[in-house]
């Protein structure tokens, strides 16, 4: 991947905002023990990072923009904080693969994006919980299940249907972000006074 100058400062640009966004809204909403923060979080810095991928429409910018917002995040209150850095890291790595497949940026494919970015989310305790932090997987799968039913009002006992819902939670949730991202792309870069991507391509 060649990048400008101009390309390489968009990119740092869209990369400091996820990681202000998640310096301080994220200590915010842990403070506040605020439910699916991971996911607010994810939804916003997402957001953040597909814009920034219309931008600079370019394999490997949204990773890029993803290692910036991880860097900064080395500055969080608290000193590193692994779980998340290994979040949006790992939530920038999902959205480029999906947008590397599909091609340049259009709506569809930063639906697309947005909606697998924010489903690892929901999937990252299972694998952080016993990489990490010795955890279980059948732990963390208790645990993903007891919040999951807490959340949705929804007996533990279903822990199928509980997963289910929420994967949909997440899915859609990403999904609109991604959706989002291109009206603002858009709108952005008409007042920059910018070309402003096609259309016929949503």
């Amino acid at each position: 991947m060649k990048l400008s100058t101009r390309e390489l400062a968009t990119l740092a640009v869209f990369g400091a905002l996820w990681g202000l966004s998640e310096i301080s809204l994220g200590s915010v909403l842990k403070t506040l023990n605020v439910p699916l923060s991971g996911l607010v979080l994810a939804a916003i810095g997402l957001t953040v990072a597909l814009t920034g991928r219309v931008f600079v429409p370019k394999r490997g910018s949204t990773l890029f923009i993803g290692v910036i917002a991880t860097l900064l995040k080395l500055f969080s209150l608290g000193g590193v904080i692994v779980g998340p850095m290994v979040g949006i890291i790992t939530e920038a790595l999902v959205a480029e693969i999906v947008l590397s497949l599909g091609g340049r940026p259009r709506r569809s494919i930063l639906t697309l994006a947005g909606a697998f970015g924010t489903a690892w989310v929901l999937l990252q305790p299972l694998v952080t919980g016993p990489l990490l932090f010795g955890r279980t997987a059948f732990a963390a799968w208790l645990d993903l299940i007891d919040r999951g039913g807490r959340l949705l009002g929804i007996d533990t006992g279903f822990a199928i249907g509980i997963l289910l819902a929420m994967l949909a939670v997440h899915l859609v949730a990403g999904g609109l972000c991604g959706w989002i991202s291109w009206d603002i792309a858009r709108l952005l870069q008409t007042r920059l006074g910018r070309p402003a991507p096609s259309a016929t391509r949503s």
